[in-house]
Formats: C-alpha cells, sequence, structure tokens
C-alpha cells in the first residue's frame, strides 16, 4: 500500500527444516530457515530499500520505527519486532533477511537461514485489478504474485535438483497470510462502497488459494493460513468511520460492528476454500489460524494484557481521540506514547511490539489454530542455536492435534 496506508494484512513464512518425529511431548521442533511473503506485518526492510533505491522516504525509514528493540529503524512498522521476529528467536535462527537488501540479506548463504519477500503495502492481487477499477495506479508492484515469483526464482540457489528443492520446502512451515487486507484497505479509504468492496474478496482468496497450490506442487507440506484481523477496532478505521450511532459500536469492545463483521466474512469465506483444499490434498496440513480472534481479546480485555485502556489509541500518531491524523501520521514530529507496550497500535494501523508479541504466542501455543499448532525448539529452552540434520528419507512433523 501507499505509505499513507501501510497496514499488516499480509504475510506468509516458508519455515524450513526438520523435526525428528511426531509426539505428545512439547518442545520437539528444529527449523534451518524461515522464508517469508507478505506486506508491512512482515517486512523487516524491503519497503525500506525500495524506497531509498527511488530516492523516496517511507515512514518506517525513521525513528521512532524501531525505537523498542532494535534503537534504530529496520523497516518494520512497528516500535519493535514483529511476528516473524519472534518465530525467528523461537527456532532460534538469524532475524529473517529482506530479499531487496539492507538490514542483513545478501548472499544466498544469508537466504539460506532466511529470506523475506515481504513489502510494506503489498496486495494480493496485482495493482492491474485496482487501476482497472478507477483506483488510480499508486499501488505497489509487489503483490503476492510477483513476490512468489521472485522466490521461484531465487529457489534453484537454495537447493540444487528438482528434489532438493521438493525436500526443502517438504522440510518447511509455510505461514499464508494473513492476506488481503491492503487489498480492502485502499478502497475502504478511498471511499469505496462496502458492497463494492465486499465483490473483491472472493478474488483475494483465490489469490491465496492459488499461491497454497503451488507452494504445495513445488513440495510444501505444512502451511499456516491466518484470517484476517478485526479492522473495526484499529485506531485509523475508527478515527476514519467515526460514527455518533451507538449501536454501530460492540458494547463488549467499543469497536466498530460492519468492519469486524467484513473482516469475519472474509474469514469464513477463506475457511470454505481451505477446507476444500484439505479434500484436494488429504497429505498436506493446512492450518487456519484465527488472527481475528487472537487479537479481539485485547479490546475484549486490555488490562489482561497490559493494555491499560489504551487498545483504540495509537501510541505515536498526530492527534485527535485515536491519536490517527492520516494528514500527520507518525513519524519524528509526531508525539510518542512514553510506554509503548501499554498499547496494542502502534501508528493506528500496525500493532506495537507488544501486541505482535501475544498474537506469536496465540501461533505458538495453538490457542488459536485450527488444528491446533505446536511449533517449538529445543534451543528455546536451552537459549542456544541447534543444529539437526537434515536427512533425504524424513519429512518434517509437527505436534498438530486433528
Amino acid at each position: 500500500m501507499a505509505s499513507s496506508l501501510l497496514f499488516p494484512k499480509l504475510l506468509v513464512f516458508v519455515v524450513a527444516g526438520v523435526l525428528p518425529a511426531i509426539s505428545s511431548s512439547p518442545g520437539l521442533g528444529c527449523y534451518r530457515s524461515i522464508i517469508s511473503f507478505g506486506d508491512s506485518l512482515a517486512d523487516t526492510g524491503n519497503a525500506l530499500h525500495l524506497a531509498r533505491s527511488a530516492g523516496r522516504s517511507t515512514h518506517a525509514g525513521s525513528l521512532p520505527y524501531g525505537q523498542t528493540h532494535f534503537r534504530r529503524p529496520t523497516g518494520r512498522f512497528s516500535d519493535g519486532r514483529l511476528v516473524i521476529d519472534f518465530v525467528a528467536e523461537r527456532l532460534g535462527l538469524p532475524y529473517v533477511a529482506p530479499y531487496y537488501g539492507d538490514d542483513g540479506g545478501g548472499s544466498v548463504e544469508d537466504f539460506r537461514k532466511g529470506v523475506n519477500f515481504a513489502v510494506g503495502g503489498a496486495t494480493a492481487l496485482d495493482g492491474s485489478f485496482f487501476e482497472g477499477r478507477g483506483m488510480g495506479s499508486n499501488f505497489p508492484n509487489e503483490s503476492l504474485g510477483v513476490q512468489l515469483g521472485l522466490f521461484k526464482e531465487l529457489l534453484p540457489s537454495l537447493c540444487y535438483t528438482s528434489s532438493d528443492c521438493k525436500e526443502f520446502l517438504g522440510n518447511s512451515l509455510v505461514l499464508m497470510g494473513e492476506i488481503g487486507g491492503n487489498d480492502y484497505n485502499h478502497p475502504f479509504f478511498m471511499g469505496k462502497d462496502l458492497e463494492e468492496i465486499k465483490d473483491f474478496v472472493p478474488l483475494v482468496i483465490e489469490e491465496i488459494v492459488s499461491a497454497i497450490s503451488e507452494l504445495i506442487h513445488l513440495g510444501a507440506v505444512t502451511i499456516l493460513v491466518p484470517g484476517n484481523f478485526p479492522i473495526g477496532c484499529l485506531p485509523a478505521y475508527l478515527t476514519k468511520f467515526q460514527s455518533s450511532d451507538k449501536e454501530a459500536y460492540d458494547p463488549s469492545t467499543g469497536c466498530l460492528n460492519w468492519l469486524n463483521e467484513f473482516s469475519q466474512y472474509h474469514n469464513e469465506q477463506l475457511q470454505l476454500k481451505l477446507d476444500h483444499l484439505r479434500e484436494l490434498h488429504p497429505r498436506t496440513k493446512i492450518i487456519y489460524v484465527d488472527y481475528y480472534n487472537a487479537a479481539v481479546r485485547f479490546y475484549q480485555s486490555p488490562n489482561k494484557f497490559g493494555f491499560e485502556g489504551q487498545v483504540f489509541r495509537a501510541c505515536c500518531g498526530g492527534g485527535g481521540t485515536h491519536n490517527y491524523n492520516s494528514s500527520a501520521l507518525c513519524s519524528s514530529n509526531t508525539k510518542v506514547c512514553d510506554d509503548p507496550s501499554s498499547y496494542a497500535s502502534w501508528d493506528g494501523l500496525h500493532f506495537t511490539e507488544a501486541a505482535y508479541r501475544w498474537i506469536f504466542k496465540s501461533i505458538a501455543d495453538g490457542s488459536f489454530t485450527v488444528p491446533k499448532l505446536d511449533i517449538s525448539c529445543p534451543s528455546l529452552a536451552l537459549n542456544e542455536h541447534m543444529e539437526c540434520p537434515v536427512l533425504s528419507s524424513e519429512l518434517p512433523h509437527l505436534k498438530i492435534d486433528a
């Protein structure tokens, strides 16, 4: 999405490795690489590098972005770490190198340990789709299809033969999504009609299904597919669509009902398609990750997560009821809250590191995955890197409850 609407709606990980066996005990899991596709939810520096190459600036390229953990801007659209960073830490791997450079990427050897194709603002659908519907041509040319194409070009450098590449992906955990958010954010903030945007949903989901199918063809055997977030709870949406009608808001959360219902509609349709994919590929583990309910807890019980009621205000923003102003986005010139960990929203569109940590935990312990998933590694407990041998006769196994 354009820099003013860089929203974390797409994420794909491929975490390559091998697990020695299926086990009912926790702590079994060791992976060799993370490969990521997506948007600003997963971008670890690509949008920043592309902007600099084009002589442009991006919000994530300057403080206060990155202030919490890295103490400097890294191109992440948050005050600190993202879900992908917590996954890397859990697995004892380096932070995932951005494909386009900056912050640690570049060599094939680096990319074998992890490579990130995610670009802030990316959509599932190609930019030509939106241009053809009169929404302009300012959409990033880094859609899911483009990113997948780059990965396919790089793949022969990461593995040497067709069977090696199938093994590489066969020993992988794929996190596909959450994709499609920017496909909706653009038209919503342009003032497009809800029913028109709703018509995009089947097309967005078809792109997800197509990407999953292609990855399965390449050799992926375990795929996590997150759903959409509750966008009706985000400061940017609460500001844009503020209503004097109290009935428009959910009394249990304070979020806008109609926007959250839209997110749920996307998620319901996605799950139906995933059910069909499971029928077509019974040997592939396709796991739905319920990002919606993992995040909606922040608004139901903010104090439980340490947010102290600061869930409807951005930590960094240009003022107003929700501290979000599209004309004064988070930057070095706007006020930043004293304690980002007490806020769920970083800049009105993206979450804080604290919120991302909770979302990661919901993935790692299987609380919001169907079927239940546990990704863990002994190196977490030992706090040291663990090398795992890759045997050609072995495929990865996860602790997955039917």
